[in-house]
């Protein structure tokens, strides 16, 4: 029998994907969601006929629904502020 050795992961680093990430060179974090198999053919699909990237539009939509706020801006009752040290901004 032949034996077979896996390498550890590729050590090629990330590209930047637009001129955003590019000029902050803020580190990415995966985010996984279930959606409807329907939703996802209309989302791909959508993409594909714009010669998008998914993971470009959604970033977008979210930055567009959760904007970055200020630090001073915060109040008690504002739905991202969670506490003190627990801001979420």
């Amino acid at each position: 029998m032949k034996k077979v050795t896996f390498g550890g992961k590729p050590t090629t680093s990330r590209t930047a994907t637009s001129p955003d990430e590019w000029v902050s060179g803020e580190p990415m974090k995966r985010l996984t969601i279930d959606i409807p198999l329907s939703l996802h053919q209309r989302v791909k699909s959508q993409c594909a006929l714009e010669g998008a990237n998914m993971s470009e539009v959604v970033r977008g939509l979210l930055e567009k629904r959760f904007p970055r706020k200020d630090l001073g801006t915060a109040t008690a009752g504002d739905p991202v502020n969670k506490g003190p040290g627990n801001t979420i901004l």
